[in-house]
């Protein structure tokens, strides 16, 4: 499991291209039969990547629990959500099995001991992109489809920003003790996320993007608004974004993106705007 360790906004005005990128910046989660997985020391948030090509994969293979967590096992203190970027697969978690197919949602309570993937199909495998952060009560774990998520339009053309957020791990839609996820998809011709930018003290934020063209790249924002930087992002590559940040993009064309959120507020509108003619 590759570990990042927390970086503050002072010693960041002084990376380089590699240094941002070596430390914010996670590639190639999709590895066949593998559970790839990555620990962030900003609010203790884990990003892991699932592809299921011949075999089941439980959620801790590779990892040693006790060494990485503490734990006997890896949702012992944790709560997990997941999407699925790939083709048809399940997971199931102790002996409960979820049919889960492409931008399909599920939420993982912890005290789940037993949680395992598969694909339908192996020439189509699923890609689970999971993101797992502490927790201090047992919730239940359920399936969302598109359909149970809160729709919340954003944006307008003439801005190239006209979006929909898709809440689906978020307090409108279901309980969790401080993981948020959602996915918000860009209209064809419409290339801007998150712009006006803002950062959140409370909380921290980890975007993966997808739905990106093999030749095409997302320009991903990030710093303090008066020290941004950014680093190019292709197709399943994610980011993280600590609260000092802020977190924003554009696309060379439209994409889709996955945001998750951890920290001690679940409450939305706890953040700091910055307006665009603040922004350096």
């Amino acid at each position: 499991m590759n570990i990042r360790y927390s970086v503050n906004q002072r010693d960041f005005k002084r990376y380089t291209t590699d240094e941002v990128r070596d430390e914010f910046l996670i590639q190639n989660l999709y590895v066949a039969d593998t559970v790839v997985a990555v620990y962030s020391h900003v609010d203790r948030m884990v990003v892991f990547g699932i592809m299921p090509v011949s075999e089941a994969v439980p959620l801790d293979k590779g990892i040693e629990c006790m060494k990485s967590f503490g734990t006997d096992y890896i949702l012992e203190r944790r709560e997990l959500g997941l999407f699925n970027l790939g083709g048809a697969g399940t997971v199931e978690v102790d002996g409960q099995t979820f049919d889960v197919g492409f931008q399909d949602c599920v939420y993982i309570s912890k005290g789940s001991r037993n949680v395992v993937f598969k694909s339908k199909a192996g020439d189509k495998p699923a890609k689970f992109y999971c993101i797992s952060a502490p927790a201090h009560k047992v919730l239940k774990t359920t399936f969302l489809s598109m359909a149970d998520a809160k729709k919340v339009p954003m944006g307008d053309d003439k801005s190239a920003n006209k979006r929909v957020i898709n809440q689906f791990i978020h307090p409108d839609v279901l309980e969790t003790c401080q993981l948020c996820m959602g996915l918000t998809q860009l209209e064809p011709g419409n290339v801007w996320n998150t712009m006006p930018a803002h950062t959140h003290e409370r909380r921290s934020e980890i975007y993966t993007y997808f739905n990106v063209p093999e030749d095409q790249a997302v320009f991903h924002m990030m710093g303090e608004g008066q020290e941004t930087r950014h680093i190019l992002v292709h197709n399943e590559d994610a980011v993280i974004s600590p609260s000092w940040s802020i977190h924003a993009g554009c696309g060379t064309t439209a994409y889709t993106f996955i945001w998750a959120m951890g920290g001690e507020n679940q409450v939305f509108p706890d953040m700091d705007h910055i307006a665009i003619k603040d922004l350096r």
